[in-house]
């Protein structure tokens, strides 16, 4: 009997490509990556509005293919010291992963007790913790999961090589025992299209390269993840508190603000790019220290 259990997995998981080669099309390994993450920041939205999630790949390894990836929580711009609600997150994500898809071709078993939840189909068995099995039914009511777990799904095996796909604790755990085949990978679910445009918002340490102090919609020109980008700052209290001289704004300050991101959908890979930004909120300015510059107060 094949049997998985969902607490092994904490606030990192790592995903099991079954191929014959030690490698991955990059291409299907990006969109199911950006799927990943789609899906990860709904169920936080979900569970608890006021934390964003995000995705790292943290190592590559072969054995099939192996692709580690952890959740790490912020809150308003800012490093979350409990991190619990990430082990919840990967928990629902790797539940669904398993309990969704093995009853897309044959009906399951659900036997719900006090403390765990066992889906059967056959000889294998998924033991899911009770909290997180009462969180993932929360979270399957929002639309933007069940979509974004759709797709990051069918891409897992865009790349042909790949026959199966899993997931398990660590890069050197043994291969899954239960291993998810390509024909029910590629089964899609009948739900409605996603949008062609879509705004999402985040939580984003901005770095400025070039300011516009003047209240206007003009650009402001920051670096975000290591790549430039351009906004216009929505946010009057922003203006209004520079107006006052509250603070001094240089080249390479910082911002912790929140951000709308402008997204199109591409239609072959089904993943969204970013086309423009804006600065909704400004949480808080960061000076850089400058030799004979006084910090004014924040």
């Amino acid at each position: 009997m094949a049997e998985l259990r969902i607490a092994e997995f904490e606030n990192t998981v790592v995903l099991y490509f079954q191929t014959s080669e030690p490698r991955v099309n990059a291409y299907a390994l990006a969109a199911t990556l950006v799927a990943l993450a789609d899906s990860a920041k709904a169920a936080a939205r979900t569970l608890n509005s006021g934390v964003e999630i995000e995705i790292v790949v943290e190592a590559l390894n072969s054995g099939s293919f192996r692709a580690k990836v952890t959740a790490v929580a912020r809150e308003a711009g800012l490093f979350v010291r409990n991190q619990l609600v990430t082990g919840v997150v990967i928990g629902v994500l790797a539940s669904y992963v398993y309990d969704h898809t093995l009853a897309k071709k044959e009906p399951v078993q659900v036997i719900v007790k006090t403390d765990e939840v066992v889906v059967v189909r056959g000889d294998d068995r998924v033991i899911i913790p009770r909290a997180i099995h009462d969180a993932q039914q929360l979270v399957e009511k929002n639309p933007t999961f069940v979509r974004s777990m759709d797709r990051m799904l069918s891409s897992t095996v865009l790349d042909t090589r790949v026959t199966g796909f899993g997931l398990v604790p660590s890069l050197d755990s043994a291969p899954p025992e239960i291993i998810l085949d390509r024909e029910l990978l590629e089964m899609r679910d009948d739900l409605e299209p996603e949008p062609k445009a879509r705004v999402i918002e985040e939580d984003a340490d901005l770095y400025i390269v070039k300011a516009i102090l003047e209240r206007s919609n003009r650009k402001w020109e920051f670096k975000w993840h290591g790549v430039n980008i351009s906004a216009p700052i929505k946010d009057p209290n922003f203006y209004d508190d520079f107006a006052k001289h509250n603070f001094m704004i240089a080249p390479g300050d910082e911002f912790q603000a929140r951000i709308a991101i402008h997204q199109k959908k591409d239609d072959l890979s089904g993943v969204y790019s970013n086309t423009n930004y804006e600065v909704l909120h400004v949480y808080r300015h960061i000076s850089r220290p400058r030799p004979g510059r006084l910090a004014l107060p924040q």
